[in-house]
């Protein structure tokens, strides 16, 4: 954003800079972290540690299993991600350790 651009922030309820107000949201954003401890990024591949039985799909899918490119989601506990016989699939960071 350019440095002239302004943005309503309705908690202070003025107007201020983009950036100023691009700064303060990045800090509060929450880590998300696997099995291990280990911080998760968007785009990350993934190893499931434990045999998961998929809810709706009556499938189990294996411990081992690579998953990749996951999304991560406004709860820290799930990420969003995509197994080729599984489409939408939610998994816990619980059972998954940073590939």
């Amino acid at each position: 954003m350019a440095d002239d651009d302004y943005v309503y922030d309705e908690i202070t309820g003025e107007w201020r800079p983009a950036s100023e107000m691009a700064a303060a949201a990045a800090p509060g954003r929450v880590e998300v972290r696997d099995a291990a401890g280990n911080a998760l990024a968007d785009g990350d591949s993934v190893v499931l540690i434990k045999d998961l039985k998929v809810k709706g799909a009556g499938q189990t899918l294996k411990q081992g299993t690579v998953i990749k490119s996951i999304r991560l989601t406004d709860d820290p506990e799930e990420i969003d991600c995509r197994h080729e016989s599984i489409k939408g699939l939610v998994l816990r960071t619980e059972f998954v350790r940073k590939r």
